[in-house]
């Protein structure tokens, strides 16, 4: 795989690189880099992760080693699973069950327990540098990454050291690219002023969008910089902070498709979700979006299954290929939620064969939820 096919894996489905000279100099001079993404164990894994682990596993295949960091501590900052870092710890064993069954490929990712990494002095040496540079209205800001505002602080200062060690994180991992949400944005350009700062190695920053809730009612746009400003009015840096209400999140179950939902709840989700026929509001349609992002990356295509008198069965090869029916009037609404819920439930079916055959951490998170009031 050459230079440029490499930064088209890479790219794919990304909103945003920051930069892409500096990731093109990187896979033309450095074998084997390494990306890193942070994740928070907090409960049962949204359709979201779909197409976070596409991605990975595009890095995977551009020659990249991902390490994947489970960030308990951080959680247990953040007041996830009752703050309790064992509670956190079990989601993060069922949470690499979950990247396995939706196709990471294992022997190419490295998990890391932010509770062994912490173990290191030097980390906590980092974490003072980190904050000896940066102001305290800068480290506040960046707080919409943990779903916070900036005054909850003011009751909780433990939470002032969240992006503190997220920053740190990526330097103490030493890695080259850090990969994340687009909500994540604001501490990946504070960890690239920090490395100018220091001299440290500046990461490359690679965000993906958010995948919309079902509902409508919480929407945002992906089709770049520009459509970001259009729903934000500002640019891509605050637009990011506003998108932490806007993604599918799991603590709406009408609102996001779980991995674990049956076939018959997503059908039954999928046709109370939002999907209006205007091209304008192509960026806001969670179908359209579910069908760009994850359908059409993992499937290759999209079949639509309806009678007859409707035009009979029609089966899309491309994206472009299904918005130009769509928004011309030739695929209604409801025949586009059939597919959608016909392809989620394809894509999600060797997670299910996955479970079945792997139930204890998947059994042991939903008794701590249980336990919570969660589930």
């Amino acid at each position: 795989m050459n230079t440029d096919e490499k930064m088209a894996l890479i790219s794919r489905n990304a909103m945003e690189i920051v930069n892409e000279n500096e990731l093109r100099e990187l896979i033309e001079t450095k074998e084997n880099p390494v990306a890193y993404i942070g994740f928070e164990p907090s409960g049962l894994v949204h359709m979201g992760w779909a197409l976070v682990t596409s991605k990975i596993k595009d890095l995977c295949d551009a020659g990249f080693t991902v390490k994947i960091l489970w960030a308990d501590w951080h959680a247990s900052i953040n007041d996830k699973l009752g703050g309790k870092l064992e509670n956190i710890q079990a989601c993060a064993h069922y949470m690499e069950d979950c990247f396995i069954a939706l196709g990471v490929p294992r022997d190419k990712v490295e998990f890391v327990y932010a509770n062994e990494v912490l173990q290191d002095l030097d980390y906590w040496a980092k974490v003072i540098q980190v904050g000896k540079v940066s102001s305290l209205s800068r480290i506040k800001r960046t707080m919409t990454i943990m779903g916070r505002k900036e005054d909850e602080a003011e009751l909780d200062s433990s939470k002032i050291l969240y992006p503190i060690m997220q920053v740190t994180d990526i330097f103490h991992l030493g890695v080259d690219v850090a990969y994340a949400g687009i909500d994540q944005r604001r501490v990946h350009m504070l960890a690239r002023e920090v490395a100018e700062k220091f001299g440290w190695k500046k990461p490359i920053a690679i965000h993906t969008p958010l995948i919309p809730g079902l509902k409508g009612n919480s929407r945002m746009n992906v089709d770049g910089v520009k459509a970001v400003e259009k729903v934000a009015g500002d640019t891509i840096e605050s637009a990011s902070a506003n998108m932490i209400e806007m993604k599918m999140s799991k603590s709406d179950p009408n609102n996001s498709i779980n991995i674990h939902d049956t076939p018959e709840s997503i059908k039954k989700k999928i046709k109370k979700a939002y999907c209006p026929p205007e091209k304008e509001l192509e960026g806001e349609n969670p179908m359209l979006v579910i069908s760009k992002y994850i359908l059409f990356p993992r499937l290759g295509k999209l079949d639509i299954a309806r009678p007859e008198k409707y035009g009979g069965d029609v089966s899309y090869a491309t994206y472009e290929a299904l918005t130009e029916d769509y928004f011309s009037g030739k695929l209604s609404p409801p025949d586009l939620k059939t597919g959608v819920a016909d392809g989620m439930n394809a894509v999600l079916a060797p997670v299910a064969e996955y479970f079945a055959a792997h139930p204890e951490r998947y059994e042991k998170i939903k008794e701590i939820l249980v336990s919570l009031g969660k589930l």
